[in-house]
């Protein structure tokens, strides 16, 4: 479907990022990357060169200037054909530049931003652990200030890219158990460093950059690697809570969008070519449903995730909104691409077709950057729904 509400430099980029894919990120590649559980490094140094890590740097920093719309154009894009280049982008584009735009020190912000837009920098979340997800202020990982050094101790999960990136975006507890949110820090801790230690989880989907377990073991970093420099030592809480929550939020739902438009552009496809009776399995009644309603569903996932970037592009409160898109694209894109699934019958079962990757893929979204569950409460809760 066109976007007809798309500015002129949106549709130039989107038109820019479909060429690009069908030259750099052929099926066939694609899917090699699932099965090998594969970084292809060279395709993100390409979307570098292109300046679409620089989207979300400000341009004293050697970005282009923040545009979260087009942040979203660019994810949709790329997960419509690759959740591992997209992941990659989204560590780079959003975790790093996001991040450290937002909460770091200025120094660190000359340091790492002309990284993150001319190379690519990309950090990995180190926020859950094995007995902490949504409850973040509970994580039982400590650090210790020595002089120069922090010494930190403890394990992550699910920490996703961790072995592609420059630093582990890790928050850590550097107080005393009972100070909750007043105890805990951002730590950015190499990955390569002495001391930690990755372990690869098997994952149904999301292969591309790995997701790890993560131990650290009296592992020294320089306390220069402290968000927000010396300052942010115990201050890590509003870190964490602050606006780029709401931009997380809808980079998972363009994620999402981008799983279920591939989704249905192969069964719409599909259902055209595939023959049962003398005819295409597209002039049958419960098909031709099928398929309008996804269509249909995907359109208003769509508005939605558009309305609330453009939210955040116009800095207007928009908790409310990401959560709701978060929340209705998450789950109504799991439907679509499980729709679309039943259109193509076994063959969407095979990995001849690229329509088992987009369930083993979105199966997920729900789940990433907060739960459905988490979002409905954010949404009663900003709404003022008495308790």
């Amino acid at each position: 479907m066109q976007n007809h509400d798309e500015s002129e430099h949106l549709a130039m980029l989107r038109d820019t990022l479909r060429r690009f894919i069908d030259k750099e990120m052929p099926r066939k590649l694609v899917r090699q990357w699932d099965r090998d559980i594969h970084f292809p490094r060279d395709v993100h140094d390409k979307l570098v060169a292109l300046g679409l890590t620089g989207l979300t740097v400000a341009e004293e920093y050697g970005g282009t200037g923040r545009d979260i719309t087009a942040m979203i154009v660019v994810i949709e894009e790329l997960s419509s054909r690759s959740m591992s280049v997209a992941s990659g982008y989204i560590q780079s584009a959003c975790y790093a530049a996001l991040n450290i735009a937002e909460v770091a020190s200025e120094e660190q912000k000359r340091s790492l931003l002309p990284r993150v837009a001319n190379e690519g920098l990309m950090v990995a979340y180190g926020f859950s652990e094995p007995d902490v997800g949504a409850d973040i202020a509970s994580v039982r990982t400590t650090a210790r200030r020595e002089g120069d050094t922090v010494i930190v101790n403890g394990s992550k999960r699910f920490c996703s890219g961790a072995a592609i990136s420059e630093y582990i975006y890790a928050i850590v507890r550097t107080g005393p158990v009972e100070d909750r949110y007043h105890n805990l820090s951002i730590l950015l801790i190499p990955p390569d460093a002495p001391g930690v230690t990755l372990e690869s989880q098997e994952t149904l989907g999301l292969k591309g950059g790995g997701t790890y377990d993560v131990s650290f073991n009296e592992v020294v970093i320089p306390a220069a690697n402290i968000v927000g420099g010396d300052e942010g030592w115990n201050k890590g809480w509003p870190k964490v809570v602050g606006a780029g929550l709401d931009i997380e939020k809808i980079e998972v739902a363009a994620m999402a969008l981008g799983i279920a438009r591939a989704a249905i552009d192969d069964a719409w496809d599909y259902s055209q070519q595939r023959l049962q009776f003398g005819k295409p399995i597209c002039t049958i009644q419960s098909i031709r449903h099928m398929l309008a309603e996804a269509k249909t569903r995907w359109e208003a996932c769509r508005l939605m995730t558009y309305n609330a970037a453009r939210l955040v592009d116009l800095q207007r409160p928009a908790t409310v909104e990401t959560s709701m898109a978060k929340l209705f694209v998450c789950d109504t894109a799991r439907d679509i691409v499980l729709s679309c699934q039943q259109v193509m019958g076994a063959y969407g079962y095979v990995g001849d077709f690229d329509m088992e990757r987009y369930v083993r893929d979105i199966l997920v979204m729900p789940i990433l950057g907060g739960s459905s569950a988490i979002q409905k409460n954010n949404i009663a809760n900003r709404l003022k729904l008495p308790r």
